[in-house]
């Protein structure tokens, strides 16, 4: 499986852009999730580092051959960096993942891929700011996933490229774009128990509204599942949007909908309508912060051994 490690200067650099700051997006995610809106799945990957190291990492850049029978073989690009642990005595890493890559669009154009993903992405690269500050024990890998819309290729290569071996945990983000409601994911196996406990705890703690599906939409955290990790896959819509898709999924045929009824989220993603104008910064900021929440609980949780079964 052809996977290697390619320097980022290698792809088209493009100047930062001055990102506008306001009381409410006080730190320009509005910007930063509008620079995902591109032509090209290729121009989304350069979004993606330049995300990456305007936060002050490094990326690295994984290619990898994939495409699926539809389009063929592409080459796709996983974008990773770390935020290092302190605790030399503690061995393996907590992953933290979200999937940059748009779907192709009936017309042949790109989805400017907002809800799905971008926002997610930079949540993700948000919370990795703020977990730079917390000194965790365990090393923290951000991971950038292409290739997802094709069928989770991305995360299939990642894994088969590097094994779980020293994974001690997954989170995952999809659709993180509007909405002060956490939906997690609660059908990852028996291995994942203590990750959505401890996402329930994170919702307890900031009396935030949550919901769990036992039957949740797939997204990357599906390839790691079945590989054995413990993950957990997290996304945001509002109150109501959250429920109804609750029952969508899991309310069986007297679920209560009208007949024929899609929840709003899935008549916005893998659409035109996924543009700039469904965003909501302070659903981003709050992603962020979660997450980052949930890293220092499952980093405190492995490092004690303490990981006990949810019930």
């Amino acid at each position: 499986m052809l996977f290697r490690s390619i320097a980022v200067t290698a792809l088209v650099c493009v100047a930062t852009p001055v990102l506008a700051q306001t009381p409410e997006d006080p730190t320009g995610l509005r910007d930063k999730v509008a620079a995902f809106v591109q032509p090209t799945n290729e121009a989304r990957t350069q979004a993606v580092i330049d995300l990456v190291r305007a936060a002050g990492f490094e990326p690295e850049v994984e290619t990898f051959q994939g495409g699926n029978d539809r389009t063929g073989p592409m080459t796709g690009r996983n974008v990773t960096f770390t935020v290092a642990g302190t605790d030399t005595d503690l061995t393996g890493e907590i992953l933290l993942t979200a999937h940059y890559d748009a779907v192709k669009l009936r017309d042949g154009s790109l989805s400017h891929g907002v809800v799905d993903n971008a926002a997610s992405v930079v949540a993700v690269v948000r919370a990795a700011e703020l977990l730079r500050a917390q000194h965790l024990g365990h090393t923290v890998r951000v991971i950038l996933l292409d290739q997802e819309e094709l069928g989770l290729i991305g995360a299939r290569k990642w894994i088969e490229a590097h094994g779980l071996a020293d994974v001690r945990a997954v989170v995952n983000s999809d659709v993180a774009g509007y909405g002060d409601t956490l939906m997690y994911g609660q059908n990852n196996g028996d291995q994942s128990a203590f990750v959505t406990r401890a996402v329930r705890e994170v919702c307890a703690e900031r009396a935030m509204p949550c919901v769990g599906f036992p039957v949740y939409p797939p997204s990357d955290d599906r390839a790691f599942s079945a590989a054995g990790a413990p993950v957990v896959s997290l996304g945001f819509q509002d109150h109501v949007g959250a429920h109804q898709m609750w029952l969508a999924f899991n309310g069986g045929e007297t679920n209560g909908l009208a007949e024929g009824f899609v929840p709003q989220v899935f008549r916005l993603i893998h659409s035109s309508e996924d543009t700039m104008e469904q965003l909501d910064p302070a659903t981003v900021e709050l992603a962020g912060k979660v997450y980052a929440e949930l890293i220092r609980k499952l980093d405190g949780r492995i490092a004690s051994g303490n990981t006990p079964p949810a019930r």
